[in-house]
């Protein structure tokens, strides 16, 4: 072997060794580097997973703020509507006492004559036969009364709602009202309508009977003829 052949494998060597000696080098360098890119992928991971959780937790925090808000909202709303019932309802009633009240100042002035009864049957307001021949008896006398007017009085029994009962006793007073208009003459302005519901029973509720002789209009004929002015007036001396 020539001395230059030795010479040119003893580089080889050297270059080979060198090239390991790098590799070497570069890895134990990047080591740390590598590891700190590795431990920052984890950490972004994790920190991914986390504000997922959190903006999970969020949006169902939202839906649930949302959800009591329409829950907090309808409920104000039915209070709202009860109030308006209320309200409705105490208004029909002062209404209803004040007709009440001004009928029956207004009928101070006047006495009875004579008066009927014409029953209905359960949650109806048409007049039956035996009813209409009740109001044509009755009103054999309007021709021999002077200063008169027809006090009617709707009545049910206790089944039901009472504003509903209200309604009806009204409509039952009003059948009346037409019958008389219609079969006899009687002029609206002669009629003095009310209607008591429940309010003023004939009979108890507890039975079928009372609450049969409860579906009625009391109709009574008044004049504002007192007995002693007829008297006078059919006095010899009277009739001037």
């Amino acid at each position: 072997m020539t001395k230059s052949l030795i010479t040119l494998m003893a580089g080889a060597a050297m270059l080979v060794s060198s090239g390991c000696a790098t590799k070497n080098y570069v890895r134990k360098e990047m080591s740390p580097t590598v590891g700190k890119i590795n431990e920052l992928d984890e950490l972004t991971a994790k920190n991914t997973n986390d504000i997922r959780e959190v903006d999970a937790r969020a949006t169902k925090g939202i839906a649930d703020v949302n959800s009591k808000a329409a829950e907090v909202d309808q409920k104000a709303q039915a209070a709202g509507q009860k109030a308006t019932e209320a309200q409705t309802l105490a208004s029909a009633a002062n209404s209803k006492a004040e007709v009440i009240s001004n009928a029956v100042a207004n009928l101070d002035n006047y006495r009875p004559v004579t008066e009927a009864s014409v029953h209905f049957a359960f949650n109806s307001d048409v007049l039956t036969k035996r009813a209409q021949e009740a109001l044509d008896q009755l009103a054999q006398e309007i021709p021999n009364t002077k200063g008169y007017i027809i006090e009617l009085i709707g009545g049910t029994d206790s089944v039901g709602d009472p504003q509903y009962n209200y309604e009806l006793s009204q409509r039952r007073a009003a059948a009346v009202t037409q019958y008389l208009a219609a079969s006899h003459g009687v002029p609206a302005h002669k009629v003095y309508v009310i209607g008591l519901g429940e309010d003023k029973k004939a009979a108890t509720n507890a039975t079928s009977a009372g609450r049969a002789k409860n579906r009625r209009v009391d109709v009574r004929l008044m004049t504002n003829v007192q007995e002693n002015d007829t008297t006078a007036a059919n006095s010899p001396s009277g009739g001037k």
